[in-house]
């Protein structure tokens, strides 16, 4: 029996497209929103204040030695300023610690005032803190974190929200609506449903190679379509 090639390679590709056809259309659309919104916009850069450099006078200063035999297991020691004033950072096996850089005296961790504070120095909009909570359990959008942080949400529609370190102050990540809309069509665009993060996973390699075979056949078919249609005009 002859084989009608044409009508195999035809239904090859209604099927084909059936099965990855949805997939096609969130490729698109993902894309597109990913390729709309900038990446600055994406990563909140526009969120928070860049940090400004000032002189220490050093002569107010303790030595990092001192801060170093006070956190055995220091690896890196720091100079920076918290609310305007010198402090030591010692990054030990345990965390980051801050020192008051004058007295070289440990500084306890920052209460919410502190951290609203913070907070609303780091901001650049003038939108009212909605809520500051510390949290013990860090949220799927900033899992790579270790707890505890401080989340300060501000209020609006894009709903930026900051989290910052309980010892230090410092800004650790940023997120936003548009960020979280990012995310979820990441999640989309790779198919990777659980960590959002693998974008060779069996699933992404499978739906890929099923839309190459349904571009084959369909560009087959194109190309078969056109001799059929210049041997009708002559007919």
């Amino acid at each position: 029996m002859k084989v009608r090639w044409p009508l195999v390679v035809r239904r090859t590709h209604k099927w084909l497209a059936l099965l990855v056809g949805v997939q096609v259309v969130i490729w698109t659309l993902t894309g597109f929103y990913m390729v709309a919104v900038h990446i600055d916009i994406i990563h909140g850069d526009h969120l928070v204040r860049a940090p400004q450099a000032a002189p220490f006078d050093l002569d107010e200063v303790v030595p990092a030695s001192r801060v170093i035999a006070a956190a055995p297991g220091t690896s890196e020691v720091r100079l920076q300023r918290l609310f305007g004033q010198p402090v030591w950072r010692a990054q030990t096996g345990e965390g980051a610690r801050l020192f008051d850089a004058r007295t070289g005296h440990p500084l306890p961790p920052l209460d919410e005032t502190q951290i609203r504070a913070q907070a609303r120095r780091i901001f650049t909009g003038d939108a009212p803190i909605v809520s500051a909570r510390l949290l013990t359990e860090v949220p799927a959008e900033i899992k790579t974190y270790a707890p505890p942080l401080w989340q300060v949400e501000f209020e609006g529609w894009n709903r930026p929200t900051l989290y910052l370190s309980p010892t230090t102050g410092e800004l650790m990540s940023r997120r936003h609506q548009l960020w979280r809309v990012f995310d979820f069509a990441w999640m989309l665009h790779i198919m990777d449903y659980e960590e959002r993060t693998n974008v060779n996973n069996p699933l992404l390699r499978v739906a890929t190679w099923t839309a190459l075979a349904m571009i084959a056949t369909g560009a087959w078919l194109l190309i078969w379509a056109f001799p059929r249609r210049r041997r009708k005009k002559k007919a």
